[in-house]
């Protein structure tokens, strides 16, 4: 529809950037979806049911620091090599081929194990709700994502977020309406916290305060957020979030990623804070899946706390729920890692070590061939996995021991001028060695053998995860210093990395070729506003750390203290604010900033825009539409392109900015 009412082509430059003009509500959405994978309902709700409330907290509060963090760095991405199309092009013109080959294969290793695990833990969801075929899910999950990531490469996929992640809002809201509202079984907090105060009489959770569900005094929970802090900074290396930061309109970089950080914290913990106390409430009734059985440790560690407790809640609609749930993270952020993926493939093998002068449309096709290829592979390999006794938990906690040595040299590559190419070349295989020792010695030293079970012990996967990410940045600064400093300068990097000719595109009119060309030079504005929001980013980073991290866990932490009747209830009201503010936050502010674009594209669908429509035959008016607004054609961005739609020529606007 774009294409054909907007002339939106989809060149090398749109399919891989979306032409680096996505807003700040489209950017915050993806962020969401791209962090919310199968792992994060699956695995947030198995921690809440084993150790309470500190579960949900911490998983969400161990996961969204990150993002913070790495606002800043992508921020400086776009500030340093504003026509970058993938992180890797800087790492090559800084490193040359070591370094550049050394982040190529962590970002690789870290999307490979993402996307097994999307596939796993999907398709045992699937196969538990509704005894489909594991493998038959390996292979069919990614379908319709190929389809859509190939029609419209990553602007598809962001749109495709936006609309994921408010399908799992409506599902969040539904499930703590039932539960805290209208269910027979539960139905109120109060309902809730006596439930859970029998399950601790029943059930007392080892190094919880009293034993209790309802405290943020938990040994086992702060641990795992330890870890969990640690391993998702791993995810990092993934390039799939500097694609995203890529194709933000430079303004939007900051506040969307801080935006849909905040709003991603929302998932977890609401979600976990429901369905994981629920189910550890429920499974003492006949109306639980196992009853009277408790769940095993296989249905926990597969992340089964969720479907379990959504069927004995909501009967067959439960299971319903769950699976378009999985279905929509599953699907969200598989398709993000095929846009990265065929990014990495296109321009930092094919383009730099086989063909050099690969224009605009090869690119493009070699692109769709990667993601169908690089499909294929992912199902094969999960379809492996499924076939041992690992499952989405194990792979969300120990994927840190192997990427986490990448991360502090991979920031330092646009924030730190004084690495060297010997530091990214040596650091993170040398972390990685020493986290995978540490991780595998305390495990045999801690439980006596090497095996799954004991590798996924809590202080082992606290070891290895925390020893990968603090080696990594050691071993970058030692190696640094003792072999010299490079003192890199930046502009080298505005002046290396350039657009791709789409010239052999059809469709691509002259007006689109230039203003991709132009994205090449930041303006003075977008240098000032991006500066800014490094400056405004790390300061926001360092308070939210605190607040998240400092403030509010430790407190009730080291005073060993249990939620009362009314802090529960303080807590459950605390939890549907975040809820409605998180969903209207990411629901209308897309819709908001894109209303001018909506309003004419949906002129020009129906055709009532009579004063950009000229017969067939007139003279080509060129000129600048007055719907859009100033500050769009101060751009350049409502230049003016002819459509031809039936018997008539239609003037549509070709917007650079996508709202």
């Amino acid at each position: 529809m774009l294409g054909r009412f907007q002339n939106e082509v989809q060149g090398s430059e749109m399919f891989m950037t979306a032409k680096r003009s996505i807003s700040t509500g489209l950017i915050a959405s993806a962020v969401v979806s791209g962090w919310t994978i199968a792992a994060t309902l699956l695995t947030s709700t198995a921690w809440t049911y084993e150790f309470g409330v500190s579960g949900a907290y911490f998983y969400g509060a161990g996961a969204c620091i990150q993002i913070f963090v790495f606002a800043v760095s992508a921020i400086e991405l776009k500030r340093r090599a504003p026509g970058a199309h993938t992180f890797m092009e800087v790492s090559r013109l800084r490193y040359g081929t070591t370094g550049h080959w050394i982040q190529i294969i962590y970002s690789t290793m870290y999307q490979i194990i993402n996307c097994v695990n999307i596939l796993v833990g999907g398709s045992e969801v699937f196969e538990a709700l509704t005894g489909m075929n594991v493998v038959a899910g390996c292979f069919l999950l990614p379908v319709g994502v190929v389809i859509y990531t190939l029609t419209g490469g990553i602007k598809a996929t962001i749109l495709t977020d936006y609309t994921h992640t408010i399908i799992i809002y409506a599902l969040v809201l539904t499930g703590l309406f039932v539960v805290y509202s209208s269910s027979s079984l539960i139905g109120s907090p109060d309902a809730m916290f006596e439930l859970l105060k029998e399950a601790a009489v029943r059930s007392p959770v080892a190094n919880n305060a009293g034993g209790e569900y309802l405290t943020m005094s938990s040994q086992s929970g702060i641990l795992l957020g330890v870890v969990f802090w640690c391993a998702v900074f791993g995810t990092t290396v993934d390039v799939q979030l500097y694609q995203k930061a890529i194709a933000a309109n430079p303004a939007a970089t900051l506040p969307g990623y801080l935006i849909g950080a905040l709003a991603w914290f929302c998932i977890p913990f609401c979600l976990a804070t429901t369905f994981g106390l629920a189910c550890r409430a429920l499974e003492n009734t006949p109306e639980f899946p196992t009853y009277p059985r408790p769940m095993t440790a296989t249905e926990i560690s597969s992340g089964l706390s969720l479907p379990y407790a959504a069927i004995a809640l909501m009967g067959k609609g439960g299971g319903a729920f769950v699976l378009l749930m999985t279905f929509m993270a599953c699907t969200s952020g598989f398709s993000a890692d095929l846009v990265a993926v065929s990014s990495v493939f296109v321009y930092d093998v094919y383009g730099t070590y086989i063909n050099p002068r690969a224009t605009g449309g090869r690119l493009v096709r070699l692109s769709h061939a990667t993601v169908i290829v690089w499909t294929l592979c992912m199902s094969v390999i999960a379809t492996g996995i499924t076939r041992t006794t690992i499952g989405v938990n194990y792979l969300v906690t120990c994927m840190g021991v192997f990427t986490c040595s990448c991360v502090w040299p991979m920031y330092c590559t646009v924030l730190w001028r004084a690495q060297n190419k010997w530091a990214i070349a040596l650091a993170p295989p040398l972390g990685s060695i020493t986290a995978i020792a540490s991780w595998l010695g305390s495990a045999y030293a801690l439980e006596g053998s090497v095996t799954v079970t004991t590798t996924s012990e809590t202080l082992p996967l606290v070891i290895g995860n925390s020893v990968s990410l603090v080696s990594g940045a050691l071993y970058s600064i030692i190696l640094t210093y003792a072999l010299g400093p490079q003192n890199f300068d930046w502009e080298i990097l505005k002046a290396g990395v350039r657009v791709i000719d789409d010239s052999d595109v059809a469709g691509v009119t002259e007006e689109q070729l230039k203003q991709q060309l132009a994205v090449e030079h930041l303006s003075v504005r977008d240098e000032r506003a991006l500066y800014r929001g490094k400056i405004v980013g790390s300061l926001m980073a360092i308070g939210l750390c605190l607040i998240f991290i400092v403030l509010i866990p430790l407190p009730m932490y080291f005073t060993h203290y249990v939620f009362s009747r009314h802090f529960f209830r303080a807590w459950v009201a605390i939890t549907f604010i975040i809820a409605w503010i998180a969903t209207l936050v990411i629901l209308l502010m897309p819709l908001y900033q894109g209303r001018r674009s909506l309003k004419l594209f949906l002129h020009y669908i129906h055709g009532s825009r009579a004063d950009v429509l000229v017969q067939k035959g007139a003279p080509e008016v060129a000129s600048r539409d007055p719907s859009i607004d100033s500050e769009a054609n101060e751009k350049g961005d409502g230049m003016l392109a002819k459509k031809r739609v039936g018997s008539v020529e239609v003037t549509s606007t070709y917007a650079r900015s996508v709202e």
